[in-house]
Parts: C-alpha cells; structure tokens; sequence
C-alpha cells in the first residue's frame, strides 16, 4: 500500500504525500485488525473474523492454540473429576491443599475424621479448621517422611494416623486413616508379651533353683545326670536371658513417648562400658573415639541397653583379634553415636529387617552365639524414644557399622 502511494504520487508529482495518506490508511486497516482481535478474544466461542494476509495467519494460529487449551484443559478437567471421584469413594480422610495451605477440595471420610465441611471450607487454611497440636508440628516442619499418628483428646482409645504427599507445585495431598483397631491389637500383643514373659519367670526361677541345686550335689556330678542338667541350666539361663529382653523390650515401648529430661554423659557411658567388657571380655580390644563431651536428653537405662547390645553384637560377630570401635561426634548438625566392628558383616538383603524382633541372618550363627534375637530391636525402640535415627552399613567379610545420630 505504502510502495504503491509512493509510486502514485511519483507520478502525479506528490511522492510524501500519497506515502502519507498510504501509511495513514495501513495504520487504519492494522487498527481496525486489532479491534476486531480483541472481540473475538473477550468471546472466544465465537469463530475468527474473516481477513486475508498476516492477519489471516494470526488469527487461524490463535484458532489453532485456542482449540488445543481447550482439549488440554478437558482432558485436565477430566482427569480431576476422576480422582476427585475415586477420592470421594475412598474410607480414608483425603483432602487437597494448595500451596498456601488452603483447602482446595476433601472428601466426606474427611469431614468425618476431621470436622471438614466442603465445599463451605474451601480456601480456608487446614491448620485453623485442625485442631490437632502434633499435626500442626507435623505440618509446619515440613517432614513428611514418616506417617503421623494422633491419639484423638475427645477419645483416648481412637487413633488416627496422617500422611501427607506434596504434589505439583507445592501442593499437598492428606490422607487421614482410622488406625484405632490396629492401634488397639498392637497395644494388646504387647501387653500380651509383658504378662505371660511376668508369669514366666517365677516357675523358671524354682526350676533354675533346683537345678543349680542338684549340679552343687553329688547327684549332680554322676556321670548320667551331669551333661542333661548342664544343658538343662544352660537353655534355662537362655530363656532367663530372653524374658529379660521381653519385659524391658516391653518397658521401653510403654514409656517410649515420654519426655527425656536428663542430661546424659553419652561419652562416659562408653567409658564405663569399655571398663564392663574388658572384664567380660578379657583379651577383646575396645577402643574409643570421643571428640566430644556433648550430653543429649535421655534415659540413662535405655541408653545403656542400646550401646550394650550393640557392643555385645559388634564383639560375637568378629573375630576376637580384632578391634571394636566407639565413637561419639559431632558432624554436619548431628551427634553421632557409633559401633564399628571388623567382623563377618551383613549383606544389604537382610539390612531392612535386622532389627525385627527374632529375625535371624542366619539360625546356625545365631545358635551358636546364643543371642535372644531382640538386641537390635531394643536398639531400635530406644533410638526411636530419643528422636534420633539407627542407620546401619554393612558388607560381607569387612564388618558392620551402627550409628545413632541424635539432633543436635
């Protein structure tokens, strides 16, 4: 248009001016063209305007993008509808949070569990509709791989266990369960244990009695009777051994969640450990490495059991040449707590269930070392009432490593 006004007025002997009224008229139609954009886009189920030119490519690649969003955002639609609906079928709690903590949708299991009323509580913040203080904690700290389990205050004896997983960007996704039965047959199983490992010990403490008696007689030292009764003592003593690991297996689990207050000397407790199995252990190697003084929060007793298995585990399972290392430090905000040994080692297979309680690596090294096979679990159960974490590396024919790392 602009080329040719020029021409035009070249020829009539006005080339700036016919240029003018070109670019004047070009500016019109491109206005005109972005008028007729900008209606078609406050309505966009309306078809494109009709035009020629570039506008004609603009607006069939607007047209183009336009019908794309759309199936995406369908098929999106449709994607929500169905979770949303296998959500809405589940027993369990789900309740969706954006990124502020908003309630974005829930389920009714979750106005069950939780007192929520969607959609009415849709955008208010879970935390003020919750009025749970260890899910708060939960929530704030931001550390979501564990479960989360609440003893509900207006019902002692229900209990419901949380998880919750981030989604997209910065989404959330809660699930609350009703974990009440499970809660209440484990609690059972434990008591179970502690009563009958109780009612155990009187009879076996008449029978290890006698049997000590008769051994401190001349019946015992015949011939026919002396090798029985040693080996009646022995497995007696092995079962004296093990309802002693039940019952404190079972003090530690019904006292795990109170409070640790006392300031424990984690580094002379493994002095004074180092002392107790040098005498135990004539000939064994012990050394320490402390390179702090640090005292956490604790119980003393638990402590003690924990470093005492794993030092008892650390000696049986290498080889009496060899030396076993305690080290107590500090390292990237953590205080480790640590048993190094040079023995047999473990393979990574069994590394995920060692400290189940009775799980055996191997029964024929177990019987023979005469362990009752609840040591790692005690350790495990007295690591978890501290707060702290076990981690465990191992590898066959080079020994085993076990720390306790305590927050610092």
């Amino acid at each position: 248009m602009i080329l040719a006004g020029g021409l035009l007025g070249w020829a009539v002997g006005y080339p700036y001016l016919l240029i003018a009224i070109g670019l004047f008229l070009l500016c019109c139609f491109w206005l005109r063209q972005m008028w007729k954009i900008r209606r078609w886009l406050s309505s966009p189920e309306e078809e494109p305007p009709e035009s020629h030119g570039i506008w004609g490519v603009i607006y069939d690649r607007i047209y183009q993008l336009q019908r794309e969003n759309l199936e995406a955002r369908s098929q999106l639609q449709s994607n929500i509808d169905y979770l949303q609906d296998s959500f809405a079928s589940m027993r369990e709690g789900v309740v969706m949070l954006n990124e502020a903590g908003g309630i974005e949708w829930s389920n009714a299991a979750a106005e069950r569990l939780l007192g929520l009323k969607y959609p009415t509580d849709r955008g208010q913040p879970l935390l003020n509709l919750v009025r749970f203080p260890e899910f708060h904690q939960y929530y704030l700290e931001g550390d979501f791989s564990e479960t989360l389990q609440i003893v509900v205050p207006a019902d002692q004896e229900q209990v419901y266990q949380v998880e919750v997983t981030p989604f997209g960007e910065g989404d959330r996704l809660v699930f609350v369960r009703d974990v009440t039965a499970i809660a209440r047959l484990e609690r059972m199983r434990r008591d179970f244990v502690g009563n009958v490992s109780h009612e155990l010990r009187t009879p076996l403490t008449v029978i290890m009695g006698y049997i000590d008696t008769l051994l401190s007689t001349s019946v015992g030292g015949e011939a026919p009777l002396a090798k029985p009764l040693q080996q009646m003592q022995q497995q007696a003593r092995r079962m004296e051994n093990l309802l002693k690991d039940l019952l404190w297996l079972s003090r530690i689990e019904s006292v795990g969640t109170q409070e640790k207050l006392d300031q424990i000397d984690i580094a002379g407790l493994a002095e004074k450990l180092q002392e107790e199995f040098k005498n135990s252990h004539p000939g064994r190697s012990i050394v320490l490495q402390l390179d702090t003084r640090h005292k956490v929060l604790g119980d003393y007793r638990e402590l003690d059991s924990a470093l005492s298995n794993l030092l008892n585990n650390a000696i049986k399972y290498s080889p009496d040449d060899s030396p076993v290392l305690i080290g107590w430090c500090e390292a990237q905000g953590e205080y480790l707590l640590s048993v190094e040994d040079q023995g047999i080692g473990i393979d990574s297979i069994h590394l995920p269930r060692l400290t189940e309680r009775f799980y055996r690596v191997d029964d024929s090294r177990a019987a023979k070392t005469g362990g009752t096979g609840l040591g790692l679990a005690i350790v495990k159960h007295v690591v978890a009432a501290h707060s702290a974490e076990l981690r465990i590396s191992s590898q066959p024919g080079k020994g085993s490593k076990f720390i306790i790392a305590f927050a610092a």
